[in-house]
């Protein structure tokens, strides 16, 4: 069957034809038949060079040998136990050696439960209720993170199903406003277990700290007793070795980390000061468990992709990310275009907004139908990026230069048509 019938024959069965609202865009979405290296192969025969990586966290690009390997030499001996394994201490010491803030990590199934569990640590830390999250900052699909913001600092539902009392103690400011955080610390800091923040904002696209703004956030929460949370699952082990705290050079309190610690499997974890992490059962009173956290699978992947993501790794992808992006700005220039192109290491976007992108209602500015048009035109010419505006794009150590030059070719094309030049 072909795409189109595969997802007529899915929304029979699955809501909306998928199982993550992001993989939905008109007419309908392809469906992957494999992946190998940087590239993506469809059901219909289409051949894609992949910048999405499932979002992420395929950094050494999709099928990598050593992984597989791995996991192949893993299953042989089992997926699963529900007893711990030496490889969960492997993996461990490694997220410890390379996340500036880690004295010790839990392993979880996901980022978003990362998020969750990192949340429920710092209310039992400081014995306080409320958190802060920025506008526009996604931290996983549960109740305390879904919001948005409200009047003032309070929050409101982000959708239908969460019940308001849930959110009520989640407060919403602007990303890169130090006036307003400020304000919010003088009226409720007593009351504020943590602050929770993507440091680069990557699922609306890519928005930066400004100059400073990590050093503010820093000071000011270690000034009111308030955990700083660096969410890292899209930077983590990403922007570099130590993932965005290394690269900005300043450390949080805890971290979250996504399916990139599990080599791109099912895994997250969170990590943090050893006085933090230890209000975690079973040694503390903050109850937190998983039935296949810490599974051999995930466990062998990890060690496998940390293994390989050496200094090399990391000086190739960014040599690459840099040739992309200037390539993209060069384009910009060329055809006199007013949208904003972004980017660092192995992350890039283009904004089709002329301004400045300092937080999401600057984002959202964004004009999201041309956009579209542009995704589809790369598609034709056999480039996956994710389909929205609002997310980022990324690159693999299996990216190769002549994979780069047809994307900057494409890309010229893509923006012709998308501003009819």
């Amino acid at each position: 069957m072909n795409s189109e019938k595969l997802f007529e024959e899915a929304k029979k069965y699955i809501p909306g034809g998928v199982n993550s609202p992001l993989r939905a865009f008109k007419p309908n979405p392809f469906f992957v038949e494999r992946g190998e290296g940087s590239y993506l192969y469809d059901v219909d025969g289409n051949k894609y060079i992949d910048y999405c990586l499932a979002y992420g966290p395929l950094i050494l690009g999709h099928a990598n040998p050593q992984i597989v390997e791995a996991l192949d030499n893993q299953a042989a001996f089992g997926t699963s136990y529900g007893a711990p394994t030496e490889g969960e201490i492997t993996l461990a010491k490694e997220v410890v050696d390379r996340i500036p803030c880690a004295d010790k990590v839990r392993f979880v199934n996901s980022g978003g439960e990362a998020t969750m569990s990192a949340i429920r640590a710092a209310r039992g830390f400081t014995g306080r209720d409320k958190i802060v999250k920025f506008e526009g900052a996604y931290h996983g699909a549960h109740d305390y993170c879904l919001v948005k913001q409200g009047d003032g600092f309070e929050s409101l539902p982000d959708c239908s199903g969460i019940p308001l009392d849930t959110t009520k103690n989640t407060l919403v400011v602007p990303y890169n406003d130090e006036e307003a955080l400020t304000a919010l610390i003088d009226a409720e800091g007593e009351n504020i277990a943590c602050i929770i923040l993507e440091v680069i904002m990557g699922n609306i696209g890519f928005i930066p700290p400004k100059p400073g703004y990590l050093e503010f956030l820093r000071k000011i929460t270690e000034e009111n007793g308030i955990v700083l949370i660096f969410d890292e699952v899209i930077t983590g082990f990403r922007l570099s070795r130590g993932g965005a705290q290394e690269y900005y050079g300043v450390t949080p309190d805890m971290t979250t980390l996504g399916k990139i610690v599990g080599g791109g499997m099912p895994m997250g974890a969170f990590c943090g000061k050893e006085e933090i992490m230890d209000v975690i059962a079973p040694v503390g009173p903050v109850y937190q468990a998983g039935t296949f956290s810490g599974n051999p699978m995930s466990v062998v992947a990890g060690i496998s992709m940390l293994n390989q993501l050496d200094d090399d790794a990391y000086a190739n992808l960014e040599e690459k990310g840099s040739y992309l992006r200037g390539a993209m700005a060069d384009i910009v220039e060329d055809l006199d275009l007013n949208i904003t192109p972004v980017g660092a290491g192995s992350m890039y976007q283009i904004y089709f907004n002329p301004n400045e992108i300092l937080n999401s209602v600057d984002a959202k500015a964004s004009d999201a139908d041309r956009f579209l048009v542009y995704f589809k035109e790369l598609l034709n010419e056999g480039i996956f990026i994710p389909p929205s505006q609002f997310e980022c794009n990324f690159l693999s150590t299996a990216h190769t230069m002549d994979d780069l030059d047809n994307t900057v070719i494409a890309i010229e094309k893509a923006l012709k048509v998308a501003f009819e030049k």
